[in-house]
């Protein structure tokens, strides 16, 4: 996310060496690797090689491709990106499987366990972007029900919602697992009548919404901007009780909404203290929501993840020249 600082608790042990890092990966659901093709004589360039998780949202994949593409033509990179879930990509970095995850929403669990605690990530600074997470509904629900963007009154509509999956409760949809969420928390701490029931993937929630728009069926569900699909399709927010500085601390006892998370890159110590100007390209890269949803929307409208960011790139020149200072 998908997704923001991690309330969703998974700490999954570090791997000890490359060999175990391998096996892990190769295990785990979307763990394949895109050997992405350098340009000639890339390989014998100073920068060398670099590994970037590829997690599972269009917003990630706008980032990566962008650092992909200056990294691989304008630095002479060979660039490896590897489909990760967004756990699992922490791992990469005490085993050097990983060099960049970017675009990070938080994981503070995360954060102890492998930049304070082992030391092998650092904090690469902001992307430029701002997420926010929360619950949603279809424009058309919004205008006529204009309380139920209140989570007060939720509890009312709760039998609209109720689904097959949903045992008789009002569902509340959710993407995939990995991503960040409080929501079943949220449903038990605020007493609603409602079950969290997870689609499984980004692609699934878009379609749903698009659906429940088009064909004028209830929908509750998870999202998150920077999103293109908002363009598509401007859903409308749930207030849920405001977010105040703590209230999200104890994942058992959230009752409050998401915060507004800055977005930012983690990258490998080791990588960090390369000298590699590709770690110079990850500290320096930051854009804005603006222009990761123009890339995301090129890439959703049947665009190559790479000329998407050659279009963007081609554009603002200025900005990744300096990106490169």
């Amino acid at each position: 996310m998908k997704k923001a600082r991690l309330l969703l608790k998974r700490t999954v042990p570090a791997v000890a060496s490359a060999a175990a890092a391998a096996l892990l990966l190769s295990g785990c659901g979307g763990a394949s690797v895109n050997q992405v093709a350098a340009p000639a004589g890339a390989t014998d360039a100073p920068c060398g090689a670099v590994n970037v998780a590829l997690n599972a949202w269009v917003g990630y994949t706008a980032n990566a491709a962008v650092y992909s593409y200056v990294a691989k033509n304008q630095l002479g990179c060979s660039v490896v990106q590897k489909d990760l879930n967004e756990q699992i990509s922490w791992q990469g970095f005490a085993s050097g499987e990983v060099d960049v995850i970017i675009e990070n929403w938080g994981h503070d669990d995360l954060v102890k366990q492998y930049i304070t605690d082992q030391k092998v990530a650092v904090d690469a600074g902001p992307t430029g972007n701002e997420g926010q997470i929360g619950w949603y509904v279809p424009p058309w629900m919004a205008e006529k029900y204009p309380d139920i963007t209140d989570s007060k009154n939720l509890n009312k509509y709760a039998s609209m919602f109720a689904t097959s999956e949903s045992g008789g409760k009002g569902q509340l949809l959710d993407g995939d697992p990995a991503f960040v969420t409080n929501d079943e928390a949220l449903v038990k701490n605020l007493g609603l009548d409602y079950k969290v029931v997870f689609s499984g993937s980004e692609a699934a929630l878009i379609q749903s919404f698009r659906t429940a728009e088009q064909n004028k069926t209830p929908l509750l569900g998870y999202f998150y901007e920077p999103q293109w699909f908002l363009s598509e399709v401007p859903l409308k927010k749930v207030s849920l009780p405001a977010w105040t500085p703590g209230c999200d601390s104890d994942a058992e006892k959230v009752a409050c909404d998401y915060p507004t998370y800055t977005l930012n890159k983690i990258i490998s110590k080791k990588f960090a203290d390369s000298g590699s100007p590709a770690a110079k390209l990850a500290k320096g890269f930051k854009w804005t929501n603006e222009d990761q949803n123009a890339v995301a929307t090129d890439i959703q409208g049947g665009m190559t993840p790479e000329a998407a960011a050659k279009k963007w790139v081609d554009a603002h020149q200025d900005v990744v020249t300096s990106w490169l200072k």
